[in-house]
């Protein structure tokens, strides 16, 4: 590629974020915005109105350590904007005081469409989902109690939330919580090459195409576009590992045994780790596993099951394909904008 063009396409691309960032800072049309053929979002806001002062207050909150125990550990420290809000450092998230959790952290994005959070769907409101980490004793292990105390002490943030929901209110876990919907709810990706395949600016080359068709064959009964999931639970053949039940644990249902939730495949190629507890470094991996190395539960999804056969007959040729295709979902955009940075 000659330097001209690369400096074009440079420019181009300081356009695009320029020109996202404008929309949020302009307040008066300060909304959650998304493209017309997504479905409406699950989540509509409600009692928490939807400001930029909001935004820029969850965003703070999310990118500070105050919000764990001994101050070390953000929501950042498991969710880099670089790899689309998900943990890329290891298998297994690492809380304060250097503790492993059981599973790996997912990536963010998208997230008003939601209708459950976590692997086993063990919360189902965004506006709770906070609650879980910041609590949990081997992430942040703080109460909600003695971070609204120390929110409260400090003279920055005690202003900022005044500034945010009046200067007669104390800061409270509400708040809290208000806030930081605010900044999740708005991280939208929407401007992968598949998007922009769809919004007709671009047309699939041979190979991108021919991918898309197998994808649309086997895979779009759990991975539905344009989300890329269905929000559903299902055991996908996974080997047991680390006493981790999947879904089970949440309604105690034996059938939910091993059953987690289906991730969105946008930008998948940059959400490394896979699976609940990051066992496939590699997306080949993952494409290995449902054609040659399921393991057949009593409550294997049908979808993986094909005329008696455990698995997706893929040719190392079809994945190949695939492998193409995946890499449209990269939202290079989304992992970029200053707006969701810290």
């Amino acid at each position: 590629m000659s330097t001209s063009i690369k400096q074009g396409l440079g420019l181009l691309f300081m356009i695009v974020i320029l020109g996202s960032c404008q929309d949020i800072q302009d307040e008066a049309s300060f909304d959650l915005s998304y493209p017309a053929y997504f479905p409406e979002p699950h989540y509509q806001f409600g009692k928490n109105k939807l400001t930029k002062d909001g935004f820029e207050l969850g965003k703070s909150l999310f990118y500070d350590p105050i919000v764990s125990r001994d101050s070390t550990i953000s929501c950042s420290s498991c969710h880099f904007q670089g790899h689309a809000f998900a943990d890329h450092n290891s298998t297994l998230s690492t809380g304060i005081d250097g503790l492993k959790g059981v599973r790996n952290s997912p990536a963010m994005f998208n997230l008003a469409w939601n209708t459950s959070f976590m692997w086993d769907g063990g919360i189902n409101h965004i506006e709770v989902m906070p609650v879980a980490p910041i609590t949990n004793h081997v992430e942040m292990d703080e109460t909600m109690a003695k971070l609204v105390a120390k929110l409260r002490s400090n003279a920055k943030y005690n202003a900022y939330f005044k500034q945010v929901f009046g200067n007669n209110t104390e800061v409270d876990d509400q708040q809290i919580l208000f806030v930081l919907a605010q900044f999740m709810s708005l991280l939208v990706s929407d401007n992968s090459r598949y998007d922009q395949f769809r919004k007709g600016l671009v047309e699939f080359d041979e190979e991108e195409n021919a991918g898309y068709l197998i994808f649309k064959k086997y895979c779009t009964q759990c991975h539905a576009e344009p989300l890329f999931t269905d929000f559903s639970f299902r055991n996908n053949g996974l080997e047991f590992k680390n006493d981790d039940f999947g879904r089970q644990k949440v309604p105690l249902l034996d059938d939910d045994f091993m059953k987690f939730k289906v991730p969105s495949l946008r930008n998948v190629e940059m959400t490394y780790p896979y699976m609940h507890d990051g066992r496939f470094r590699t997306l080949k991996m993952v494409l290995d596993h449902y054609s040659t190395s399921l393991v057949p539960h009593e409550n294997l999804d049908p979808s993986l099951k094909n005329a008696g056969q455990i698995g997706i007959p893929l040719s190392e040729n079809d994945k190949e394909k695939l492998l193409v295709f995946l890499k449209t979902l990269n939202d290079y955009t989304f992992i970029s904008n200053p707006l969701f940075g810290e």
